[in-house]
């Protein structure tokens, strides 16, 4: 039997705090790498998908003072703790906050850019959370129906950009190109020198471009990485 309510853990940043509520999602290392290494200096207009408590919209907004963001939930809980962290923000009255199904939701404009973590997990057992459930399974958000729309949703020079496991991430990009977009940029994430990658940070154009291809390394000697401190020291406290 699935339990609806459960407290998420909260998390202090240097420029803002996140509530978690019974959002589902705690603050990942994933998240905040995305929202780090995304580019967003160009845009004027930013879609994050699947805001869970807002932390890829509250790190965009930091980074861009001119930037307006539209943040999507299919979530309750979600919308409660996103909505509780824009206010306490200084940049609530740049973030809006709709509750939807992206698959669905109807916009007035198209986007200059696309930010999301998506669920990934396509098989096996799902956490016994509901919410958890929903932002880490492809049930509620497919790969494929999710790439469609962000096709639909933004302008002709867009980007979007996503961060996935190395398998699903692979697999995700197959089916971008199948949809007619390009790799832009893709980032190896690996946990230490010595490990395998195991994420993929992923920026598709609308544009045909030659691919941008990086590594990032998250510990090395048993602290983090200049490179992983360097992306991240504007949001982490002890950076």
């Amino acid at each position: 039997m699935k339990s609806s309510t459960s407290k998420t853990k909260d998390f202090k940043f240097k420029q803002f705090s996140i509530y978690g509520g019974e959002s589902g999602m705690p603050v990942s290392t994933d998240g905040v790498l995305l929202g780090a290494w995304s580019q967003i200096s160009a845009m004027k207009t930013l879609l994050d998908i699947g805001t869970g408590t807002g932390l890829l919209s509250l790190m965009a907004a930091q980074r861009s003072s001119t930037l307006t963001i539209t943040a999507i939930d299919i979530d309750q809980h979600a919308i409660e703790s996103a909505q509780r962290n824009f206010q306490q923000s200084n940049w609530g009255d740049r973030i809006e906050l709709v509750k939807g199904d992206i698959l669905k939701q109807v916009f007035n404009t198209l986007f200059d850019g696309i930010i999301c973590n998506p669920p990934y997990f396509n098989s096996g057992e799902q956490s016994q959370r509901v919410q958890r459930a929903t932002a880490r399974h492809t049930d509620t958000l497919d790969h494929q129906q999710l790439l469609k729309q962000c096709f639909a949703l933004t302008a002709e020079r867009s980007t979007a950009s996503f961060i996935l496991p190395l398998y699903e991430g692979q697999q995700f990009i197959k089916l971008a190109k199948e949809q007619n977009w390009h790799v832009s940029r893709l980032c190896y994430i690996k946990p230490t020198d010595k490990k395998a990658t195991s994420r993929l940070l992923i920026e598709l154009s609308k544009v045909e471009c030659e691919k941008e291809e990086t590594q990032l390394v998250i510990h090395e000697n048993g602290q983090y990485s200049d490179a992983f401190c360097t992306l991240t020291s504007n949001f982490y406290l002890k950076m």
